[in-house]
């Protein structure tokens, strides 16, 4: 491996955890959270698990162009709170993130309040403790919370991202300090998401997802699969009205367990359930919109007798399931238009 960072590139501070903090704030390193101090020793522990040189570069982190390589990577891991062994999930988001479909560029400018969400499958959820269960979106689990908070770190300081000077999110969202899930594989009656999408059952890999913002839809009254599913998509217009506007994206459905069974029993596969979804989604009203968006999507040949279909096909539909069991309740996250999730394989 090559060697790391040149003497004349470190920086040396003061062996105090309040002046590493100082100085991190001081350079606009940081998310306003303590950092842990990225020292050499603790760099070097944190590449050592991909057994990848330390200046390989692995993307260049838009909007700054910034080069990723996986010393840096591993620097912001670190900085993060990461354990050595949640490196390989970082890296391979940082991937997936840099991926063209992910348009990282309009994420980390735009106005919107648009986050990264990092999505993780497969052997590894297990072995680094990703909780894909009760309380899934946190807090309480080291690796959820640090994974997320590295590639938001990767961002700013890689890419750029600083907040009111380049990122110019009006108003901003919890999930922008950190957004990392597991999906509750074992309690779901169909394949999980990364094999759904070309992965094979026993790899590891993540998805990154951009969503505008996470919305709780609670349904402790009904049993029955197809009312529970109208019941559903009865918040989804509204919320998706960036995608109406400006382009199509992916909305992702986060079905509880319990969802997940009712459905499964009602002998709903996952496509059956996205076909549910997007038929009930094809009959908003579209005089439930303001009227400049009513002729877009006239123009658009989207209205059909008064109505408009949310997306163009049930496969613009992503469904995973994920949280605890004993309450009736889903998170839809609607995407930030032109934006298309992306998943990785981790090494």
């Amino acid at each position: 491996m090559a060697s790391p960072a040149a003497a004349e590139d470190r920086i040396f501070a003061e062996d105090d955890l309040d002046a590493v903090n100082a100085l991190a704030m001081e350079q606009g390193w940081g998310d306003g959270l303590p950092i842990v101090p990225p020292t050499v020793d603790r760099v070097q522990k944190m590449m050592a698990t991909v057994g990848r040189a330390p200046d390989e570069l692995v993307a260049l982190v838009l909007p700054k162009r910034g080069r990723a390589t996986i010393e840096k990577i591993a620097a912001n891991a670190v900085m993060a709170g990461c354990l050595p062994s949640y490196f390989p999930v970082v890296v391979a988001a940082v991937e997936a993130m840099t991926d063209p479909d992910f348009s990282l560029f309009r994420v980390n400018s735009t106005t919107n309040s648009v986050a990264v969400m990092v999505i993780v499958n497969g052997p590894i959820r297990h072995e680094i403790g990703i909780n894909s269960g009760p309380g899934v979106f946190g807090p309480g689990w080291r690796a959820n919370a640090t994974i997320g908070r590295a590639v938001r770190l990767v961002q700013l300081n890689i890419g750029g991202s600083v907040p009111g000077a380049v990122s110019k999110s009006t108003q901003g969202q919890p999930g922008r300090y950190t957004m990392c899930v597991g999906e509750n594989e074992e309690r779901s009656p169909w394949e999980p998401l990364h094999v759904e999408r070309g992965c094979q059952p026993g790899e590891s890999a993540v998805t990154v997802f951009p969503p505008m913002s996470t919305i709780n839809v609670s349904d402790v009254s009904h049993t029955d699969a197809r009312t529970i599913i109208e019941h559903m998509t009865s918040l989804v217009d509204c919320s998706s009205t960036h995608t109406l506007k400006y382009s199509s994206g992916d909305i992702l459905w986060m079905l509880n367990p319990d969802h997940a069974r009712i459905m499964a029993d009602a002998g709903m596969s996952k496509q059956d359930v996205k076909q549910a979804l997007w038929e009930a989604s094809s009959r908003i009203q579209l005089s439930r919109f303001v009227p400049d968006i009513q002729q877009k999507l006239i123009k658009e040949g989207r209205v059909t007798d008064g109505t408009i279909r949310l997306a163009p096909g049930p496969d613009y539909f992503m469904v995973m399931v994920a949280g605890g069991d004993g309450g009736l309740h889903a998170t839809l996250l609607p995407a930030f238009a032109g934006c298309l999730a992306v998943t990785k394989k981790i090494r």
